[in-house]
């Protein structure tokens, strides 16, 4: 039977696509559409004013002037809600500055349906065609060209019937695991198009489930496990639920395992749990007979450290070969490709009825490990209290610590050293991406603020790593959107990275005369407190040890009393 044409659209009572598109983000969950508007966006402010006189739902529309701020806060959002965020961006100018947090959310498997404009299609002759010089001058070839690498999937708008197919297509793709960020690119002309009400249907499609754990291979973990003599298990995304954590500290306890989270982005066990042995490998690494790694895709640094030869090997992790590295040699024994949080429920599962036959053993091991972790604990204790005069990165993170306490939510790009700063909570602490692009940890803090106003939200960053955040766009938008976070600043005056860098290969060269400064060095320092300041927030200065605790009181106080933003800059030589 021929297919009828469609009747004329009724254009009074018809939806521009641009109205599917958010009605459609809405229906798939998303609670905040960032965006960063240019002339792509019309149809999109349309949308958002015909859906004032409707009451329609759509996501709530966040004004972020940066693209690499927005994407940042979308990050934060989906960490307290779960739920993928959008982010919409000026066509091709616009995406490139999202990129570099893009970046960091496709190496932390993060989904987000990123959205762009295309610079109109048609240069005459329709609704929404060609109207300023620069819709020539953006026009590339491919633009998606520019993000594919980082994406899971990517696609263009060709016709405006499309368009809630296009969207379900997108979250069915960014939700399913390994999760990850999805591209969009919408013209000007097919999002401006009214659309007939038959062709504006919205079914978000249910999403499978991550793969459960091979039963056969968890039960060859378990038998290695119960003869192993000097097991070691490093991690640094297995926390991501409450649940994962719990079956990791069980394991942990159980069977007298010492966990290293190495380079972590989540709490994967809290700080007091007696197998808690810190943040690098070594020394348990050259020891080791067995090593389990879960999500961890650099478990450790093979010009450093490693384990030896005749150690036994077990990744685990949703994809445990990481296969969008191009380059990743770490032995391996025995992969299993699951969520930390299954894997480790069926693994203690399998190793209950072990634990018997072997608890003398593991009893003995345990007192050894427990005699090292007092050892360990109590040179922390000694670097925290050090120079009682100075302000060190050690003595610093200890005092936030304590100012902040344990239901913060704590995002840390780089200098917080978590051995002073223990956190027991799941949920309470995130760091960087292994990507490492800077600017990501002050506005996922407010994307996380946004998330869960209720929660009290600190932002831990270098000097170098707040420039880079476009902190002038950060206070403005936690001014503007009401979002009061606590931002301290580890300020040394350099990036700090780059000099270790240097000095780690060059400390007997050139370049180790001046002591690596060349560079590195961000003098002069700006004043800034200042910043926060011109909008509304509280801003200090801090250079004496003694003046830090009242510092950062004060300023958790006007955060979490005052409901405003406040900064603390701290002068921290390192």
């Amino acid at each position: 039977m021929a297919h009828e044409p469609d009747a004329p659209i009724d254009k009074q009572q018809a939806l521009l696509a641009s109205e599917v598109f958010l009605r459609s983000l809405a229906e798939h969950g998303v609670d905040f559409f960032f965006a960063n508007p240019g002339t792509d966006f019309p149809p999109i402010v349309e949308a958002f004013g015909r859906a004032r006189l409707t009451n329609a739902a759509m996501p709530q529309p966040i004004l972020v002037p940066h693209e690499n701020l927005a994407v940042a806060m979308a990050h934060g959002a989906y960490l307290m809600t779960g739920r993928p965020q959008a982010v919409m961006v000026h066509v091709n100018v616009g995406t490139a500055n999202a990129i570099n947090n893009l970046i960091n959310l496709s190496r932390d498997r993060i989904p987000l349906l990123l959205a762009a404009g295309r610079t109109p299609v048609t240069e005459t002759g329709m609704f929404g065609s060609r109207s300023r010089p620069i819709h020539w001058a953006q026009e590339m070839f491919d633009q998606a060209g520019m993000v594919r690498e980082l994406v899971k999937w990517d696609y263009e708008l060709r016709v405006p019937t499309q368009i809630s197919d296009v969207v379900t297509r997108a979250f069915e793709v960014a939700m399913t695991p390994p999760r990850g960020p999805v591209y969009l690119v919408l013209p000007r002309e097919p999002l401006s198009t009214a659309v007939a009400p038959r062709q504006t249907a919205i079914r978000p499609r249910h999403v499978a489930a991550p793969a459960h754990p091979d039963p056969a291979a968890i039960q060859q973990l378990a038998d290695r496990i119960a003869v192993a003599a000097r097991p070691l298990i490093v991690t640094a995304s297995a926390g991501t639920t409450a649940v994962a954590v719990e079956m990791l500290a069980e394991l942990a306890e159980q069977w007298a395992i010492p966990v290293v989270s190495h380079n972590p982005r989540v709490l994967c066990l809290p700080s007091s749990h007696p197998m808690h042995f810190g943040f690098e490998p070594a020394p348990l690494i050259h020891e080791a007979d067995l090593l389990l790694v879960i999500e961890a895709d650099v478990p450790f640094i093979p010009s450093n450290d490693q384990p030896s030869p005749s150690c036994w090997v077990a990744h685990i992790g949703e994809d445990p070969a990481f296969v969008r590295y191009p380059m990743r040699s770490f032995a391996t024994d025995l992969a299993i490709a699951s969520n930390a949080a299954p894997a480790l429920a069926a693994l203690n599962a399998a190793l209950r009825p072990r634990l018997s036959v072997v608890a003398e053993r593991i009893a003995v091991r345990r007192r050894a490990l427990a005699r090292q972790a007092d050892l360990r604990r109590a040179q922390i204790d000694e670097r925290g209290h050090a120079d009682a005069a100075q302000i060190s990165p050690a003595r610093l993170s200890r005092a936030i610590s304590h100012s902040v306490g344990g239901d913060a939510v704590i995002f840390n790009e780089y200098p917080l050293i978590l051995d002073q700063c223990p956190r027991e909570k799941p949920g309470t602490y995130f760091g960087l991406s292994p990507a490492g692009g800077l600017g990501w940890g002050l506005g996922a803090a407010l994307g996380a603020k946004l998330a869960a106003p209720d929660r009290f939200v600190v932002a831990t960053i270098g000097d170098g790593a707040y420039l880079f955040t476009n902190p002038t766009a950060c206070h403005w938008v936690a001014q503007a959107h009401g979002l009061p976070v606590l931002t301290v600043v580890f300020n040394n005056g350099r990036y700090g990275a780059v000099r270790r860098a240097t000095l780690s290969m060059f400390k007997d060269g050139a370049a180790g005369i001046d002591d690596g400064r060349f560079l590195a060095e961000l003098d002069p320092s700006p004043p800034y407190e200042a910043l926060i300041s011109a909008q509304g927030g509280h801003g200090e200065r801090v250079e004496q040890a003694d003046q830090l605790a009242p510092a950062l009181a004060r300023a958790r106080d006007a955060v979490v009393n005052g409901g405003r933003q406040a900064l603390v800059n701290v002068i921290c030589p390192y």
